[in-house]
């Protein structure tokens, strides 16, 4: 019979059982086949004899019952549940404060351990999702999803906004250059004229633009301000998804990574303005025509039929955004900021607070309730629109580009009569020419 080369054991010096390797086991069952004794095992494999004489008894090799071992964090069971939720999965930080809190001082492996069965919890409730249909006209879900598209010659940064209706599946899709707040609400407002209704509610997220707090206990939410105001002046209401739970709005979720995989990837378009013509394209000849892998209809045709009269009449109101108050601080280039683009005023003004007043694509500021200045609103980003005659009196105005509107040189004063004598009348004084 072959004997096996002894391999590394491990010895717990108190005489208990070790956990032995297979071949170790089976090297040791060799032995005791050649008439070998438990205590001369032993010590050829380095291990106790108990260990030895355990194995023997079970006749081969077994994962040793550990069971029944009473550990240092069975009482703090509790405790571990609380802090592993609090620490979303992260068993380190949860042995941390063991060792800080509760003076426990263990090994991570040993809180690995413990906390197993907890983080396959946590693990089955963060997947668990129950299908919730809406009614027709009930809820429009939206969301915002960048993606990097060729636009000319250049790689650029877009943001989606896609808002999709909860029983139709039928979606709208528009494109803006950043996700500020009023790209939201002007994606609603599009969203809203593109159903030609109004739903009951909004299903979003917790964008900062439109929530401002949500308390993960007691599920309060705490809306912006200008939103809620966007919401009553509407008439929907507003529902946020549970934070770190997206998934809520799952329709919608995977309505963005459609129309970043079927409608943007591997196109190039000439402007943005041939990217607003294609997604309304795509959405009218694709995505609303195609057949919806839930509902098993095309979305067009269940909006139609079902949905389409259960909106509310969309009421002959303008554009939320049509009047915006602001106050900017004029900058030391005569300038003031609204939407990353510069607006002259007279230089005069330069460090005080004025109010700006956005309105039917104009510009107007005033200060101390007095107009100084009205601009075109530009429809592009980071760019200046300047009044040359706001700059007159600058210092090196001249010097930065600006070409001022031109100044007529002073006339100088008439020189007085008696410096306009005849030099003979001097010649005579002073007693002959030079």
């Amino acid at each position: 019979m072959e004997v096996l080369p002894q391999a590394p054991v491990t010895e717990d010096g108190r005489g208990s059982q070790t956990m032995l390797a297979p071949q170790e086991v089976q090297r040791m069952l060799a032995l005791s086949s050649l008439g070998w004794g438990s205590k001369r095992i032993s010590r050829e494999l380095g291990c106790s004899r108990n260990t030895v004489r355990e194995y023997l008894r079970r006749g081969g090799w077994r994962p040793m019952d550990v069971d029944g071992r009473a550990s240092v964090l069975q009482p703090h069971g509790e405790w571990l549940a609380e802090r592993l939720r609090r620490h979303r999965g992260n068993a380190d930080v949860v042995r941390q404060d063991l060792q800080r809190e509760l003076g426990v001082e263990v090994s991570l492996r040993t809180v690995q351990r413990a906390v197993a069965p907890l983080r396959r919890e946590l693990r089955a409730e963060a997947l668990a999702t129950i299908r919730y249909e809406t009614a027709p006209g009930q809820q429009l879900q939206i969301d915002f999803g960048s993606t990097g598209v060729v636009v000319g010659e250049e790689a650029q940064r877009v943001h989606l906004f896609v808002a999709t209706l909860g029983y139709s599946r039928r979606c709208y899709v528009t494109v803006f250059l950043h996700e500020r707040q009023s790209a939201w609400l002007q994606g609603l407002e599009g969203a809203f004229r593109h159903f030609g209704g109004l739903p009951q509610e909004l299903l979003i997220d917790n964008a900062k633009a439109l929530v401002e707090d949500h308390d993960v206990k007691t599920r309060e939410v705490k809306f912006n301000d200008r939103f809620h105001a966007f919401c009553r002046y509407w008439g929907v209401v507003p529902r946020a998804c549970a934070p770190y739970r997206a998934r809520t709005k799952g329709k919608d979720e995977r309505g963005v990574g459609y129309v970043k995989r079927n409608a943007i990837a591997g196109h190039r378009f000439e402007s943005l303005e041939a990217l607003h013509a294609h997604l309304q394209w795509w959405v009218r000849d694709v995505a609303d025509s195609r057949v919806h892998g839930t509902t098993g209809e095309p979305p067009i045709v269940r909006f139609e039929r079902d949905e389409r009269a259960r909106l509310r009449v969309l009421p002959g109101k303008g554009p939320f955004l049509q009047v915006r108050e602001l106050t900017r601080r004029v900058h030391n280039d005569a300038c003031i900021e609204l939407d990353t683009n510069r607006y002259s005023v007279p230089w005069r003004l330069i460090g005080e607070v004025v109010t700006v007043i956005v309105a039917e694509r104009c510009v107007r500021v005033l200060y101390a309730g007095d107009e100084v200045a009205c601009h075109a609103q530009s429809p592009l980003r980071r760019t200046s629109v300047i009044e040359r005659a706001h700059l007159i009196g600058i210092v090196g105005a001249h010097l930065a580009g600006v070409n001022l509107l031109p100044r007529t040189p002073p006339t100088p004063a008439p020189l007085p009569a008696e410096l306009l004598r005849p030099l003979q009348e001097y010649e005579r004084v002073l007693g002959g020419s030079w």
